[in-house]
């Protein structure tokens, strides 16, 4: 995940030699650090919830399908605690402790997308930058969609849905970033998405279709839609200092 900041490093420092200044890489206020902690697991519980309103798969509250797949891996689940403590202890895990943890990664990309590649691409405009920020975030993570990740047994539509995944989560990031001038937290709310994405969620809808329900899928993309749409409407705070 690193490979996008390396490249920002090595671009900014020996090709173009503009200096960090045109990765926003500073820290920025610390609400929205708050706010998107809070509002993220907000996402996923609305699309989760959809997920399950409309049929597309149902929560396994007895975690046998995650036992299972411990247990396939040659793991001992005989003192894992019950699902009734199981599942609060991994939600409060990805609220407190992984997001931290996946944000050191997520930033790792992010230098690259929202903290080089989306200053430099909004000269053709906010729909246009977008757009390709999107598409590019999309296909950087074909070569894994396309051995199973993510959409196993969809390798092809898994890379366009993939792309339409990341367009969708990207209006969100791209409007963050450019509202706080932080590239950093760009890669705190990448991190806090990870940490929801491959949490709670995954293990309590192990049955979920990935081109229909969850993060994944249509209910995801267009839930993630409608967020990045309306935070583009919101007007913008004024607390940008660092």
């Amino acid at each position: 995940m690193w490979v996008p900041a390396l490249a920002t490093v090595l671009t900014v420092t020996l090709i173009t030699r503009e200096g960090f200044q045109i990765t926003n890489l500073r820290f920025g206020p610390w609400r929205p650090y708050l706010e998107t902690a809070l509002v993220i697991p907000a996402i996923f519980t609305v699309i989760y919830g959809l997920t399950w309103l409309f049929g597309l798969a149902g929560p396994d509250w007895q975690l046998i399908r995650f036992r299972a797949l411990m247990e396939s891996a040659g793991a001992d689940t005989s003192e894992m605690p019950p699902p009734a403590l199981f599942l609060p202890i991994l939600f409060l895990a990805t609220l407190t402790v992984t997001p931290f943890i996946n944000g050191i990664f997520g930033f790792g990309e992010e230098l690259g997308w929202r903290g080089y590649l989306l200053p430099k691409l909004m000269p053709l405009g906010k729909a246009r930058a977008y757009l390709l920020v999107g598409l590019i975030w999309g296909l950087w993570h074909a070569p894994v969609v396309l051995v199973g990740f993510n959409y196993p047994g969809y390798p092809i539509l898994g890379v366009l849905w993939m792309s339409a995944m990341t367009t969708a989560l990207g209006i969100y990031i791209n409007e963050m970033t450019l509202r706080y001038r932080s590239s950093i937290l760009a890669g705190w709310i990448h991190g806090v998405f990870n940490s929801q994405g491959y949490g709670i969620w995954r293990v309590l809808f192990p049955d979920a279709n990935p081109l229909l329900g969850g993060l994944t899928g249509i209910i995801g993309i267009v839930v993630l839609l409608i967020v990045g749409l309306w935070v583009m409407r919101r007007p913008a705070g004024v607390e940008t200092t660092s």
